[in-house]
């Protein structure tokens, strides 16, 4: 990714601890970071040289408003690589779950994935180049139970990312989505204990495939979706 312009959602959170530094590590020019919690951006400093810092531009955003999206992607120079990073998960039994909740789980995982596909591919198309890497899930594509939100969202995000590789055949814009199962994150250590923790997927070896997808080496890959499940 030398010398490309890119849009990095979710960067400051616990996947972007490690996805962050190896976007910085390929030789990107510049790096849009969108963010919601001014903590996790010093979190992330405080990892970072200033001279890496430095190509990091951080706006904060609702990835879930077009409008802020939209404002974000045509402020950027150009749009080489987007990688789509925000998402989570709340898990609850179908017949309790809240429509509230649903919707609001569509919104992280879809919507927004939907919105910055949308508007950094219209870049992409005016340049004749892009690469889309998206994060799915494991339960897309094996759902479990009172996690039916979650895995729904996600099996959109899989759908959607295929379409826009059908789409863009023909291109020298690629689009492919990851699949991980348990990201090894401080979020889900808290929230799920750290007895299998040696198990999960680290956010450094997920960050190896999405930056192998980012880049000019994956131009053949469209439209896959990567299993990243660790040992569980």
């Amino acid at each position: 990714m030398k010398g490309k312009h890119i849009l990095l959602t979710g960067g400051t959170g616990g996947l972007g601890l490690g996805v962050t530094p190896a976007v910085l590590a390929q030789g990107a020019a510049a790096i849009t970071i969108p963010y919601y919690n001014p903590k996790e951006v010093e979190r992330l400093k405080a990892i970072l040289s200033p001279a890496e810092i430095a190509r990091i531009k951080f706006v904060c955003a609702n990835l879930a408003e077009e409008a802020s999206v939209e404002n974000i992607i045509n402020q950027m120079q150009r749009v080489d690589v987007l990688i789509h990073l925000v998402g989570g998960f709340a898990m609850g039994k179908t017949h309790e779950y809240s429509l509230e909740n649903w919707k609001k789980d569509f919104d992280l995982n879809l919507t927004t994935t939907f919105l910055v596909c949308k508007h950094s591919l219209r870049r992409m198309l005016e340049n004749r180049y892009g690469r889309i890497v998206t994060v799915g899930s494991r339960g897309a594509v094996e759902p479990s139970g009172q996690l039916a939100a979650y895995c729904a969202s996600k099996a959109g995000v899989v759908a959607l990312t295929k379409a826009i590789a059908d789409e863009t055949k023909g291109t020298n814009i690629t689009a492919n989505v990851v699949l991980p199962s348990v990201i090894d994150t401080p979020s889900n250590r808290e929230a799920m204990g750290v007895e299998n923790a040696d198990k999960w997927v680290k956010a450094e070896s997920l960050a190896q495939v999405i930056c192998f997808l980012a880049s000019e080496a994956a131009k053949d890959i469209r439209g896959a979706a990567v299993p990243v499940y660790g040992s569980v």
